[in-house]
């Protein structure tokens, strides 16, 4: 059962049907989907194509690369996040390659490509729930 959104004016039913759940299914994710995932991702627009974007992913099948991202979480997003199949974590590369000079268009191009992620995740029938994570030098949030 597709939950769409309402939206006020037509727009394109992967956009409608994208949503976020906090239940997933503890089925496998099939390592072509999640190539097809990272495919969507790198045809994302950036600032002089620098692709300033990296993610790192841990399934069930490396417990323990799981259990390290899943640590990444707050304790309240822990408690569900724990039942999906693949956790991923973007990182922006705040450089450029090129001479060194800070990028600060890098949050806005990873933005555009976890876009593209997760709007291919719709298209292949999987759901994404985006979550943030506090500093690593937080108190509450440690990602060892």
């Amino acid at each position: 059962m597709d939950k769409l959104a309402q939206a006020q004016y037509p727009i394109h039913d992967l956009l409608q049907k994208r949503w976020s759940p906090r239940a997933f299914s503890a089925q496998p994710v099939e390592s072509d989907k999640l190539r097809s995932l990272f495919e969507a991702a790198r045809w994302a627009p950036s600032s002089f194509n620098e692709q300033p974007w990296s993610f790192i992913v841990a399934t069930k099948d490396d417990q323990a690369d799981y259990d390290r991202l899943l640590q990444c979480l707050l304790e309240g997003n822990r408690a569900w996040a724990k039942y999906a199949p693949v956790l991923m974590l973007s990182v922006a590369k705040l450089r450029f390659e090129e001479d060194g000079e800070p990028n600060r268009h890098a949050f806005h191009d990873v933005g555009l490509a976890v876009e593209n992620l997760v709007i291919q995740a719709t298209a292949l029938g999987l759901m994404v729930h985006q979550m943030a994570t506090r500093s690593p030098s937080s108190s509450t949030t440690r990602c060892t």
